[in-house]
């Protein structure tokens, strides 16, 4: 039996990832901080006999979308709004400097080990 249903299915998955892909980007679009996802398909060849002009194709995931969204004045005196590769100096546990991007939220802190004296309410 020819395994060329194969192909054409390869073809079709890559297909539904990239949908996938676009609908969280569309779904997302208006979340602050979000970056969008970026994707690229690529060929690959199938070996063996009379397969020489047989490819399947794949999805690659290339990374994300670096530019920055709009920022959000909030009125509150502890938010802070990272522009281009910026990253926040905080001090570490252990009291030493550490860099972050990660927003400290009352969710994250109730996530991980946080000084909870620290955790905004």
């Amino acid at each position: 039996m020819d395994r060329m249903i194969y192909l054409s299915m390869s073809g079709a998955k890559a297909t539904m990832q990239r949908q996938d892909v676009l609908a969280n980007n569309l779904a997302n679009a208006s979340t602050t901080g979000f970056r969008a996802e970026l994707q690229a398909f690529r060929a690959v060849p199938v070996r063996g006999d009379g397969a020489s002009t047989r490819v399947y194709a794949l999805e690659t995931t290339t990374g994300y979308d670096p530019a920055a969204g709009p920022a959000q004045q909030t009125g509150r005196p502890l938010d802070v709004a990272l522009q281009g590769n910026a990253w926040l100096a905080v001090q570490g546990f252990d009291g030493t400097e550490a860099y972050t991007r990660m927003a400290v939220t009352a969710a994250a802190c109730s996530r991980v080990k946080w000084p909870q004296e620290t955790c905004p309410t």
